[in-house]
């Protein structure tokens, strides 16, 4: 046996009667010659993180539009501490981690600058409505690779898909991301917060810390473990203590994601993301590449929006003063 096939071997041996096989998978658009080292949910994984999304990803919003400290998330941290508690809770249930880490890695790599400011923004303005997690899945499989998309099994497509809201991924994998992306970013969210001075640790209900503990370590723990331990033919949080996550969401949402402090620049999104989009509705031809191709086979819109949702935060507001802000005449 090549390498890869041992390591499918011992998936087969060792993983829970319920984790998804790697030599099951329901394969990929276009069939392509086995890697003899990885399985395909490895590869997938590696193909995520050689994509220029997922790099882009650090210089895009998770919560604090253009923060000066270097110690405030973006959307790449979030990505690496959503893969970070997904595979934890994978590998507790006896689940598969590859394919796990994959969905994670790619759950958000088509989220739009600015963080869900920017993808209101386009959601109001796209005549055909806007989702990251859609625009995740379009990325991976009509954007990247100067369109040609990365080929991602269909497993690694449906997670990423399915990771917010709506309808249930088809894998137990897949369902472990809804939750490990609450638990990421409740609890990082918090930790951004009280280092922003818009909240402090005291501030926080206290029955929910009195619960899940006092620090965000103890939280994530807290949260993790039970997932873990209710989780059996289904990924599931028992009752209470998403009870009290339920509270710090609510909280957060009160006093940290409508906090004037916090948003003060968010209403100056909309205004970069429209004049964006306004700009390269009337001049099409000023996009090029991979988003000239799609202008010309999927129309005008699908490529403004396409392109605008894969800007980074400094690259958005670079293009938009270059397009409306006058240039200093040179003597």
């Amino acid at each position: 046996m090549n390498i890869r096939e041992q390591i499918e071997s011992h998936e087969k041996s060792f993983l829970s009667d319920k984790a998804t096989l790697s030599v099951n998978t329901l394969g990929r658009k276009f069939d392509e010659p086995k890697c003899e080292l990885r399985t395909d949910f490895q590869r997938d994984r590696d193909r995520i993180i050689h994509s220029k999304s997922f790099r882009r990803l650090k210089h895009k919003t998770q919560v604090f539009l253009a923060p000066e400290s270097d110690h405030y998330r973006t959307r790449l941290t979030h990505t690496l501490e959503v893969a970070q508690i997904a595979r934890t809770i994978a590998r507790a249930l006896r689940l598969n981690e590859d394919l796990t880490e994959a969905i994670a890695l790619g759950h958000d790599l088509g989220h739009t600058p600015f963080g869900h400011a920017g993808e209101r923004a386009l959601q109001e303005l796209a005549s055909f409505g806007f989702t990251h997690f859609e625009q995740s899945v379009r990325v991976c499989t009509s954007i990247e690779k100067k369109g040609e998309g990365l080929n991602l099994t269909k497993e690694v497509l449906d997670g990423i898909l399915c990771h917010t809201r709506g309808q249930d991924s088809f894998t137990l994998e897949g369902r472990i991301i809804r939750f490990a992306d609450r638990i990421a970013y409740i609890n990082h969210d918090i930790d951004d917060a009280v280092r922003a001075g818009i909240i402090t640790e005291n501030d926080l209900p206290k029955s929910a810390t009195e619960f899940l503990g006092k620090s965000k370590s103890e939280r994530i723990n807290s949260m993790v473990m039970s997932v873990v331990k209710n989780s059996t033919d289904d990924i599931v949080m028992d009752d209470e203590t998403f009870k009290y996550y339920d509270m710090l969401h609510e909280y957060l949402y009160k006093s940290v994601y409508l906090n004037p402090q916090a948003k003060s620049e968010e209403s100056k999104v909309l205004g970069i993301i429209k004049g964006l989009y306004d700009y390269f509705i009337a001049y099409p031809e000023k996009l090029t590449g991979e988003y000239a191709q799609i202008c010309k086979n999927e129309g005008v819109e699908r490529a403004v929006v396409d392109y605008i949702s894969g800007m980074t935060d400094h690259f958005a507001i670079l293009t938009y003063s270059n397009i409306y802000i006058p240039k200093s005449w040179n003597l």
